[in-house]
C-alpha cells in the first residue's frame, strides 16, 4: 500500500480526535490563606443563613428599591454589555475550529454590436457559461492545537466577564443597601436634633420664667439659649445629609425613588439580617466572583502559553472546492469538477518572534497567578476584618444602651435640681450635652452594626454558588 494511504487515515484520525494541545496542564493553585475563618464558636441564635440577597433584606421597601436598580443602574447594565462582547468574541474563536463553506455561482452571455466583422472575432474568443460551486477556505488542521488553545483563551476571558458581571451585581446591592442605611441613620440624628431643640426651647422657656423671677443670672439664661441653637444648627445639618443621601440613592438605583422613600427608611427594626450565617472553611471564599474571575482569567493564561508552543510547528490548512461548470444552462449538472489544495507553512527564521511571545505567556501566566492569589488573600483579610467587627459590635452597643440610660437619669435629675436652686444651669447644659451625645453614638453604632452585615454578605460574594454552576 502507498505510505501516503496508510498516514492518510492517521491524520484524519488525529484531526477528529482534536490532536495536540501544548498548553501546560493547569492546576490550581494552593490558598495562600489560613484554611479557617476567624469565626466565633458560637455565632447566636439569630445568624441567618444567605443564599442571596434576598435572604439578607428584611425591610420591603428596600427590597424594591434594589429592584430598581437591578433594573436601572447603569454599571449593571455596561457590565451586561461586556458579557454579550464577550460572547460575541468566543463565538468568533469558536467559529475557526470548523470549516468556513461559501457558495458561488455565475452566469456569463456574449453578443455582438458594431462592425461585425470585428464583433465575429470578439464573440469567438468570449466564453460563455455558467457555473456553480461549494468552496472550503483556508480551513487550518489544528495538528497542534493552536486553534483549539485561542478558543479556550477566549472561552475562559468570556467566563471571567461573567464573573465580573456578578460581582457587579454583588457590589450594586450591597452600595443600595449601604445607602439606605446611611438615610436611616441620618434620619434618625435628624429626629434626635428635632427632639433636643423642642426639649431644650422648654428648659429655655423655663430659665427665661426663673430669670424674671430673680431666681438666675443672665448668663444661665445664655447659656440655654446658646445650647438650643447649637441644636438648631445641628438640625439643618442632618437636613442637608438627608437630601444628600437621597440624591446618593437616586444615582445609584438610577431612576426615580419611589414615595415616601426618606420616611420608608428607619435603622430599627434593621432593615437587613442581624447577623450572617459563616462556614468555618476559607474554601468558601473561593467562590467570590472577584477570585473565580482571577481564575478563569489564569486559566486563560495556560491556554495562551499552548498557542504560543504551538507557533514553533508547522501550519497546515485545507483549500478545496468541488461543483459544475457548463456552457449552457440545461447542461450544467451533466459533468462536476473539484479539487482540493492542502498548504503547510513552517517557520524557520522570525528573529525571536515566537520566542519572545511564549515568553509574554508565560510571564503572563505568572502575573495571573499572582493577581489570582491576591484576590484569596483580598478575600480573606475582608471577610476576616467584617467578623472581626460582628464579634464586637453588640457589646459596644449594649453599653451604649446602658450610657443612654445612664444619662438620661443623670439629665433628668439635674433639671430637677436646677428648678430647686440647687445647682446653676452650667450643670443641665453637661447633662444635655452628654445625654445628647451618647444617644448620637447609639444611632452611629446601630448604624455599623447594620452595614457590616452588608459587608460580610459582600466579602463572602454574595453567599453564593458562582454563575457557571447556577
Amino acid at each position: 500500500m502507498n505510505n501516503g494511504l496508510r498516514v492518510a487515515p492517521l491524520m484524519l484520525s488525529a484531526v477528529l480526535a482534536g490532536c495536540v494541545n501544548l498548553a501546560p496542564e493547569y492546576k490550581q493553585a494552593d490558598a495562600p490563606v489560613p484554611a479557617a475563618l476567624p469565626v466565633a464558636a458560637d455565632q447566636g441564635a439569630d445568624a441567618v443563613s444567605v443564599t442571596g440577597w434576598q435572604d439578607l433584606i428584611v425591610s420591603p421597601e428596600l427590597e424594591r428599591v434594589i429592584a430598581l436598580a437591578l433594573e436601572n443602574n447603569r454599571d449593571l447594565r455596561a457590565a451586561t454589555a461586556r458579557i454579550a462582547v464577550a460572547r460575541s468574541q468566543y463565538g468568533i474563536s469558536r467559529s475557526a475550529r470548523l470549516p468556513s463553506v461559501s457558495a458561488s455561482g455565475s452566469v456569463k452571455d456574449a453578443g455582438t454590436f458594431g462592425d461585425p466583422s470585428v464583433a465575429l472575432e470578439q464573440q469567438a474568443n468570449s466564453q460563455e457559461g455558467v457555473s456553480a460551486q461549494l468552496g472550503v477556505t483556508a480551513f487550518e488542521l489544528d495538528f497542534f492545537g493552536r486553534v483549539a488553545s485561542l478558543n479556550e483563551a477566549a472561552l475562559q476571558n468570556y467566563l471571567s466577564t461573567v464573573e465580573g458581571e456578578r460581582s457587579t451585581k454583588i457590589a450594586l446591592i450591597s452600595s443600595v443597601a449601604q445607602a439606605w442605611l446611611t438615610l436611616a441613620a441620618d434620619q434618625e440624628l435628624l429626629r434626635l436634633a428635632q427632639d433636643t431643640i423642642d426639649s431644650q426651647t422648654e428648659s429655655l422657656n423655663l430659665t427665661n420664667e426663673m430669670f424674671d423671677s430673680g431666681v438666675v443670672t443672665e448668663i444661665d439664661v445664655r447659656r440655654a439659649s446658646a445650647s438650643v441653637e447649637t441644636a438648631r444648627a445641628q438640625l439643618a445639618q442632618y437636613t442637608g445629609l438627608v437630601r444628600q443621601d437621597l440624591n446618593a440613592l437616586r444615582y445609584i438605583v438610577g431612576t426615580d425613588l419611589p414615595d415616601n422613600v426618606a420616611e420608608s427608611a428607619q435603622l430599627l427594626p434593621s432593615p437587613v439580617v442581624n447577623r450572617v450565617a459563616v462556614g468555618q472553611s476559607s474554601a468558601l471564599l473561593l467562590n467570590r466572583p472577584d477570585v473565580l474571575a482571577a481564575e478563569r482569567s489564569l486559566r486563560a493564561a495556560y491556554a495562551n502559553i499552548g498557542a504560543a508552543r504551538a507557533a514553533y510547528f508547522p501550519s497546515i490548512s485545507l483549500t478545496g472546492s468541488a461543483g459544475y461548470s457548463s456552457t449552457e444552462l440545461d447542461g450544467l449538472f451533466d459533468g462536476g469538477i473539484w479539487s482540493v489544495g492542502p498548504q503547510i507553512s513552517l517557520p524557520i527564521f522570525d528573529a525571536g518572534n515566537r520566542r519572545a511571545n511564549l515568553g509574554v505567556s508565560k510571564a503572563n501566566r505568572d502575573l495571573a497567578l499572582a493577581q489570582y492569589e491576591q484576590a484569596i488573600q483580598t478575600a480573606f483579610r475582608e471577610t476576616a476584618d467584617a467578623l472581626a467587627t460582628a464579634q464586637t459590635v453588640d457589646e459596644r452597643i449594649d453599653a451604649l444602651r446602658r450610657l443612654v440610660e445612664d444619662t438620661s437619669v443623670t439629665l433628668n435629675l439635674s433639671q430637677e435640681r436646677f428648678r430647686v436652686g440647687i445647682d446653676d444651669y452650667l450643670s443641665v447644659l453637661d447633662a444635655q450635652r452628654d445625654d445628647y451625645t451618647s444617644r448620637q453614638q447609639l444611632i452611629s453604632a446601630e448604624l455599623v452594626k447594620a452595614l457590616n452585615v452588608v459587608t460580610l454578605f459582600q466579602a463572602l460574594g454574595g453567599a453564593s454558588a458562582p454563575a457557571a454552576e447556577q
